[in-house]
C-alpha cells in the first residue's frame, strides 16, 4: 500500500484529493494537510464582500467531507519535507505541525510515496507597509473572512453616503507584482453596482489602481478577443467598461506604502504620486508559504526545491534569457519536480518559468509588472492531470503519463455584479491557450475562434451556475465526477 501525501485543500489539493479517493479505491492511503478547517470558493468570496452571499454561501467543513471519503484529513500547516529520508531511514516525509484547536502546535512526521505540493500562495501583504486587513489599513476579499469585513466597511460607506458624504474607493493591486487582477476588476464592479442599488453612486468617485502596463492585461500580456464579429483588445474592452459606469484608472503603478487615508505608489516613469481613499480593496502580493526542504544528511535543499519567490520548482524551463525567448514550451507539462519523480506541485504552488506580460521596471529599478494567473480553471485542471498520473505511476508506469501545460489549455473569466438569478450582469471572457504560443497561432498568440468577451445577463446565469455547480461537486454530491472541473 502507497500513501499520497497531499499539502493543502483549496481548488487544487482537493481537486487532487477527490480524484484519487474515486480511482484509488481502497488499495492506498490518501493524507490531506491543510492549516484550514473550511474550504473556500475562492471566487464567489466578491459577493461576500459585498454582502450579496454570507460565508456559509462560499465555504464548507472540510473534516466533514473527508468523512464520507477514504481521505485521512489532518488540519496543519506543512513546515517542510524530507525528500531522501534522513539519517535513519531513506523514507520520505513531511513535517507538519497541527492548527486543529485540540492539538494545537503539535508537530509530526508523515511519511510519504507521493507528494503533492498544493499549498497554495501565503498572502504577502508585508510586502507593503499598510497593507491588509489584518496589520494594515485596506480590505482584502482574498479568503471569505477578509471578505466580510470588506462587506463591513462598504457598507458603513454606503451609510455615511446615505447622511450626505462624498467618498473615494480605490480597488486594484497593492504592489508591483501582484497577480490576481480578475479578482479586482470583478470587485470594483460589485462595488459600483451595490452604490448604485443604495442611491449613492453620485457622492462616489471610483479609481482602478494597478499594476498592469495597460487595463486588461489581467497578467496575461494583455487579449486580443473577437465580438460582434470584430476583434479587438482587452485594453478597449476593459477601458470602454470602465468610462460607461464613470470609473477613473491608474495603471503602471507599485504600492510603496499605505497610510490612514493616502495611498502612496509609483509609476513606470519613476515619479510618485499618492491617491486619497475613504475604502481600499488591494490584492496582496503572492509568494510560497514558506516550506524547507532538506537532504538526508540534514544539508538545507530549499533552493533545490524552491525558487526565489518560495513555490515549487516543477518540470519547466527555468533557463534565464531575454524576454524575446521565452516560449510557451518554457512551461510545465507534468508538474513533477525535477530530481524527485514522486514529488508534483500544482495550482498557486508551483513556480512559473516566466512572467507572461513583458517584465517592466520603473526609471528607479523597481519592478512593475503582474504575476502570471494560475487559479481556478487552470488549477483543477493540472490537479486532475497530476492525480491521474500518480494513479498510473502505482500501476508501474515510470513517468507521470498526463500533460496540462497552461499553453495547451483554456481559462473562462465571469465577471458579475450582483448575485440575484434575475438581476445583475457580466463580463463573461474565454481566453485560448492561457500561455500566448507564436508558434502556433504567429499573429495574436491565441486561438481567436476560442477567445472572446461577451457582456449581458447570460454570463451572470452563468456565474450563478458555476458557483453552486463547483460548491456541489467540491462537497462530493452524487454525480460529482461526472461533472467538467
Amino acid at each position: 500500500m502507497a500513501r499520497i501525501v497531499i499539502l493543502g485543500a483549496g481548488i487544487a489539493g482537493h481537486t487532487v484529493a477527490r480524484y484519487l479517493n474515486l480511482w484509488l479505491g481502497k488499495a492506498h492511503e490518501i493524507v490531506v494537510v491543510s492549516p484550514n478547517a473550511k474550504w473556500n470558493w475562492i471566487p464567489s468570496n466578491i459577493w461576500v464582500g459585498v454582502g450579496d452571499m454570507k460565508e456559509d454561501d462560499v465555504c464548507f467543513d472540510l473534516a466533514e467531507i473527508y468523512r464520507k471519503t477514504r481521505v485521512d484529513f489532518r488540519q496543519a500547516k506543512a513546515l517542510s519535507i524530507n525528500p531522501e529520508g534522513d539519517a535513519t531511514s531513506a523514507q520520505p516525509y513531511v513535517s507538519i505541525e497541527y492548527t486543529l484547536p485540540a492539538r494545537a502546535g503539535e508537530r509530526e512526521n508523515i511519511s510519504y510515496d507521493y507528494l503533492v505540493n498544493a499549498t497554495g500562495p501565503k498572502l504577502n501583504f508585508g510586502a507593503t507597509p499598510g497593507l491588509g486587513p489584518e496589520h494594515g489599513l485596506t480590505v482584502s476579499v482574498c479568503t471569505a473572512s477578509h471578505a466580510l469585513e470588506a462587506n463591513e466597511q462598504l457598507q458603513q460607506n454606503i451609510g455615511a453616503m446615505r447622511a450626505g458624504a462624498s467618498r473615494t474607493f480605490v480597488v486594484g493591486t497593492g504592489h508591483g507584482t501582484c497577480t490576481c487582477q480578475g479578482a479586482a476588476f470583478e470587485y470594483i464592479y460589485n462595488v459600483d453596482h451595490k452604490l448604485r442599488e443604495a442611491g449613492v453612486r453620485d457622492k462616489a468617485r471610483i479609481v482602478w489602481l494597478s499594476n498592469e502596463y495597460e487595463l486588461g492585461d489581467f497578467g496575461m500580456g494583455g487579449v486580443h478577443i473577437k465580438r460582434g464579429g470584430y476583434i479587438t483588445n482587452a485594453k478597449n474592452f476593459a477601458e470602454s467598461l470602465m468610462v460607461e459606469r464613470g470609473m477613473a484608472w491608474i495603471t503602471r503603478a507599485h504600492v510603496t506604502k499605505v497610510e490612514a487615508g493616502q495611498i502612496h505608489y509609483e509609476t513606470l516613469d519613476g515619479n510618485f504620486h499618492v491617491q486619497e481613499f475613504d475604502f481600499a480593496m488591494l490584492i496582496p502580493p503572492f509568494c510560497g508559504v514558506g516550506l524547507k526542504a532538506f537532504d538526508r544528511a540534514g544539508a538545507d535543499i530549499t533552493g533545490q526545491l524552491f525558487a526565489p519567490n518560495g513555490f515549487m520548482r516543477v518540470d519547466a524551463d527555468y533557463t534565464p534569457r531575454p524576454f524575446i525567448e521565452w516560449s510557451a514550451r518554457d512551461w510545465p507539462k507534468t508538474y513533477q519536480t525535477p530530481g524527485y519523480r514522486n514529488i508534483f506541485s500544482v495550482g498557486i504552488a508551483f513556480a512559473p518559468p516566466h512572467l507572461i506580460s513583458k517584465p517592466m521596471q520603473s526609471a528607479n529599478g523597481t519592478p512593475i509588472n503582474p504575476a502570471p494567473p494560475r487559479t481556478g480553471m487552470p488549477s483543477a485542471a493540472m490537479a486532475k492531470s497530476v492525480a491521474k498520473s500518480i494513479c498510473d505511476m502505482l500501476k508501474g508506469s515510470e513517468k507521470p503519463t498526463q500533460s496540462a501545460s497552461m499553453a495547451d489549455m483554456g481559462a473562462a473569466c465571469v465577471a458579475s455584479t450582483g448575485a440575484g438569478f434575475f438581476s445583475g450582469s457580466a463580463v463573461t471572457m474565454t481566453v485560448f491557450p492561457v500561455v500566448p504560443d507564436f508558434e502556433k497561432y504567429p499573429e495574436y498568440g491565441r486561438d481567436l475562434n476560442l477567445t472572446f468577451g461577451e457582456i449581458g445577463l447570460a454570463g451572470h446565469w452563468m456565474k450563478y451556475l458555476l458557483h453552486h455547480a463547483f460548491i456541489y461537486q467540491a462537497r462530493l454530491r452524487p454525480g460529482w465526477s461526472l461533472m467538467p472541473d
